[in-house]
């Protein structure tokens, strides 16, 4: 059996993990639903810009909130693969590969969010630009984080298949979370190569992907949470690894 440093059973690790989870869901819903939803306008530049303009310290707040949720997810993908190790070691740390691209893609994609703020201040040089072209510069930074971000749930969409796999064979997690879980990234790569391929099926494919997701991610941070792992299946699983 492996030791692990600070922590007194692997069932503490996976609640541990949970609640990282549910900090992470709960940013996210934050920064997407309410920030980024009470203040871009679909269609309308001008107005996006007048909301952004009027509400900078509530999109400033969501950067954090951004920045905050990536904190959570650097443990959460340690703690996954501590978890997952003993079914298969490789697999558990191609997971984690994949992980630590997606969490490298989304900090970058926070620089757009910032980038929407530049061309609304009040700096001077930017009286040389008419304010339709102010707006628009705005909403390009906007469309390159929404494709960035898109690009980022590949890598995740992936990372989401493996680690279903590995729950799905592990005997001391649900075999039904590691189904969900792998639907979730089925559901995610599917979104994200419309964004590429078919643009004008992203909103369906969105819509579509919003239950599996909700009820992988979701059924796994609950898992952990409330109830961690079956810790002597995780033992004896460990022991023999």
């Amino acid at each position: 059996m492996r030791d692990y440093p600070d922590i007194k059973s692997p069932r503490t690790l996976a609640r541990i993990g949970g609640a990282l989870y549910l900090a992470i869901i709960l940013l996210g819903i934050f920064c997407e639903m309410y920030v980024r939803g009470s203040i871009v306008v679909a269609g309308d530049a001008a107005a996006t810009a007048a909301n952004l303009r009027s509400m900078e310290t509530l999109w400033r707040a969501g950067i954090a909130a951004e920045l905050v949720l990536l904190v959570c997810a650097i443990p959460l993908t340690w703690i996954l693969f501590l978890l997952l190790r003993p079914v298969q070691r490789d697999l558990a740390l191609l997971a984690l590969l994949f992980s630590v691209v997606t969490l490298s893609v989304e900090a970058t994609t926070a620089l757009d969010l910032l980038a929407a703020l530049s061309p609304l201040g009040k700096a001077a040089y930017l009286g040389a630009f008419e304010p339709a072209q102010l707006h628009a510069l705005a909403g390009l930074a906007l469309k390159a984080h929404s494709h960035s971000f898109g690009v980022t749930l590949v890598f995740f969409g992936v990372e989401c298949v493996i680690v279903g796999h590995l729950i799905f064979r592990s005997g001391f997690l649900p075999r039904t979370i590691g189904v969900l879980m792998q639907v979730a990234g089925a559901s995610y790569l599917v979104n994200s190569f419309a964004i590429v391929l078919a643009p004008t099926l992203a909103d369906v494919t969105f819509a579509a992907m919003v239950v599996p997701v909700l009820a992988g991610e979701g059924s796994l941070c609950l898992w952990l949470l409330l109830k961690g792992v079956d810790e002597a299946r995780w033992l004896r699983l460990d022991k023999a690894a």
